[in-house]
């Protein structure tokens, strides 16, 4: 089962882009973030041409915005309204599988804004916040077989991100934020599916700032993206891929899908 997480930064703009992305990798599941449509425009008969006939997704309008999209049913489809925010940044559902049930959580964690201080930014604030809700909730549940990905906006090792000394103060790889993040990872003992396949000391990205002119050139990127599995699963991690190119496509999002393959059909 191919499973591929992606920040399309817009679905309807980079609808032709998500067109590529099955032609070329032809995913089993795709999760989206940042669709940025609310319920009443998802562009539900162009998603399911792609060959994708259950699709859940929860989204508002302009901004956030979460989607499953899947050619094997989806059970017990939920959003979580995080906080109480009334943010779109939570999608879940249910997979039949070999194995079992395997519950998938899609996130859209917050950005955080540019300051990485709560009493002066409540958008870093709401993070910290949202990361901790996100350990509190999965803590007690070490029974189940579970798969989250999406969005995390936190870059955790030092080479996840180009420059660990330029960016230690920068958001989304702050002491704090990675304190956060280390605790999300051993609320369940969470497998890093692509640091499972790729050394700590060898750089991954899955973001480039659109200030870059020529992004792939001078490389200065970040890991903000992940998808995760409880330990139950770490046998049926097959492989992984980030799809670099499409970070040079025209129109592209700033974040790139990352994939990964679970022996679970």
């Amino acid at each position: 089962m191919k499973i591929i997480s992606w920040n399309i930064n817009s679905l309807r703009l980079r609808l032709t882009l998500l067109k590529k992305l099955v032609q070329e990798a032809n995913p089993d599941i795709i999760c989206l973030q940042e669709t940025k449509v609310q319920d009443a425009d998802f562009p539900l008969l162009e998603v399911k041409a792609l060959g994708y006939d259950f699709v859940e997704f929860s989204g508002e309008k302009s901004y956030n915005g979460v989607a499953i999209i899947s050619k094997f049913p989806l059970k017990k489809s939920q959003a979580i309204d995080i906080l109480d925010y009334k943010h779109k940044r939570h999608i879940c559902a249910v997979l039949e599988t070999k194995i079992g049930d395997v519950i998938l959580h899609n996130f859209y964690v917050p950005a955080g804004g540019d300051i990485p201080d709560v009493k002066l930014n409540n958008k870093f604030d709401h993070k910290l916040k949202f990361v901790d809700w996100m350990s509190e909730y999965f803590a007690p549940q070490k029974n189940e077989k579970i798969i989250i990905l999406g969005d995390m906006n936190i870059a955790p090792l030092e080479h996840d991100v180009w420059s660990h000394k330029q960016l230690i103060k920068i958001v989304s790889h702050t002491p704090i934020e990675v304190e956060k993040m280390t605790a999300l990872q051993k609320s369940l003992n969470w497998v890093d599916t692509h640091r499972h396949f790729v050394n700590e000391s060898e750089k991954l990205y899955s973001w480039w700032s659109y200030r870059a002119a020529d992004p792939m050139t001078s490389n200065k990127g970040r890991r903000l993206d992940h998808i995760w599995a409880t330990p139950n699963l770490k046998n049926h991690i097959k492989s992984m891929q980030i799809h670099k190119k499409f970070r040079i496509e025209a129109q592209p999002s700033d974040h790139v899908p990352i994939e990964t393959v679970f022996d679970l059909l």
